[in-house]
């Protein structure tokens, strides 16, 4: 007999890719990805590098680390990050070919658009 799924529209089993796109969400947390897909960084190094503060970034580092994205190891005092799933680089790439391909009208969405919509030519190029 075949299980009756709980969820019949099937959402209950994209929960999880549903949250993984939350944690990716946030602009700062895409820039930490995309800085530590280049090699490992301390926390003082990422703050210098994208101009945040050490407790944005220290807060946005444990999601990704909750989320099983990024890592550290201890050196010395500091803590090294590393991106644990370099595949993630492929998804973020597949993401800037589809927001090409859309002419990046999702930047003109009222749901979904930011207050400063990014200029396409900087973000297709930055996220690579």
């Amino acid at each position: 007999m075949i299980a009756r799924d709980v969820d019949a529209s099937g959402r209950a089993r994209l929960a999880p890719a549903g949250a993984l796109f939350r944690g990716l969400a946030d602009p700062t947390r895409l820039a930490l990805v995309r800085r530590l897909a280049s090699g490992e960084a301390r926390v003082v190094d990422l703050c210098t590098e994208l101009g945040l503060g050490q407790s944005t970034v220290s807060s946005h580092l444990a999601c990704l680390r909750e989320c099983g994205l990024v890592d550290y190891r201890a050196q010395g005092r500091a803590s090294v990050y590393h991106l644990t799933r370099p595949e993630l680089m492929d998804l973020l790439a597949a993401a800037e070919d589809l927001l090409t391909a859309t002419g990046y009208a999702v930047t003109l969405c009222p749901a979904y658009a930011t207050t400063a919509a990014a200029d396409p030519t900087t973000t297709q190029e930055s996220a690579r």
